[in-house]
């Protein structure tokens, strides 16, 4: 009898199908997928391929990036549950009446929110080219940064910006105890610590290093032989250890007690290895979007991958 695995790759193979998995996933969902990354990797990556099929492991604003970016193609997301906390801060309504009392504004979205969202938007970034997004507009060009407003302030300190934020956050890198984190590098003082920009200020600020998943991947493969505690969602963690076996990892701990005592994200959990199979077998959840929507998200967007 075949196992699940193995008839997803046949299934793939059938359908000329990619899948897409975010460093959050569950560790059999990157396993089989043929591209593992982060939001920008990911987005790269579905701009360009060949597949007839996008099957995105992640959330659903993912998969909307990787419609958007693929009018024609289908593209399947295992469960229309994965959202973003991130995403669901910012109603786009409520964010229109916001823009609208700035006019001589122009609108940085950062990628995790929806497609309404990014239509309303001048470019998009992710945490791993934030910074240079903004740095490409002239510094008296008056700028709204949304919906990420811990991600806004850190990017606001390193370019020396006065950004207006819009109020959302993750939930996931809002979770993380600083009472916990110090006290946990005391019994690992050698640990360097490395968190995502979406985290609290007081949580960046005790860090050595501030990147996206991608760049504190990257950060870690240049540091082999040093230990690290990682202030991100604890999926990252599986493919981080592939890349450094011998380094020791530590997860940043969560404000409440649970089974990891670190931070996991509900929704990227939300998709199984079973639902990945039946989406793909049965060719749904599908993403559509209003293509009126659609052609104002891809501008913004085209606009980042340029620049990236």
């Amino acid at each position: 009898m075949s196992t699940i695995k193995e008839k997803i790759e046949k299934l793939k193979h059938a359908k000329n199908a990619v899948i897409l998995a975010h460093y959050y996933q569950e560790e059999d969902i990157q396993d089989i997928a043929d591209y593992v990354g982060d939001s920008l990797g990911l987005s790269q990556i579905a701009a360009k391929t060949e597949a007839d099929i996008i099957v995105f492991a992640g959330v659903h604003f993912m998969a909307e990036t990787a419609k958007i970016l693929n009018p024609n193609k289908k593209v399947l997301l295992p469960d229309l549950k994965a959202g973003c906390s991130l995403a669901e801060s910012i109603p786009a309504d409520e964010f229109l009446k916001f823009k609208t009392k700035y006019p001589e504004h122009k609108v940085v979205t950062y990628i995790n929110c929806s497609a309404e969202i990014k239509a309303l938007s001048d470019i998009v970034c992710t945490s791993s080219n934030a910074e240079k997004i903004v740095q490409s507009f002239p510094k008296d060009q008056p700028l709204i940064f949304a919906p990420d407003r811990n991600l806004g302030t850190y990017i606001n300190q390193i370019t020396g910006r006065n950004m207006l934020l819009w109020d959302g956050a993750c939930v996931v890198h809002e979770a993380f105890s600083i009472e916990k984190l110090l006290k946990l590098h005391v019994e690992y003082p050698k640990a360097k610590i490395i968190a995502h920009p979406e985290s609290e200020m007081h949580i960046i600020k005790t860090a050595d290093y501030v990147g996206s998943t991608a760049g504190m991947i990257n950060y870690v493969k240049a540091h082999p032989k040093e230990s690290f505690i990682v202030a991100t969602e604890a999926g990252i963690l599986y493919k981080m250890q592939q890349e450094v076996p011998e380094t020791e990892l530590i997860p940043a701990p969560a404000k409440e007690d649970n089974t990891c005592a670190c931070s996991e994200c509900a929704y990227m959990k939300v998709n199984t290895l079973q639902k990945l199979h039946d989406c793909l077998l049965d060719e749904i959840p599908e993403i559509n979007i209003p293509e009126q929507i659609r052609i104002k998200a891809l501008a913004p967007i085209e606009r980042m991958l340029n620049l990236s």
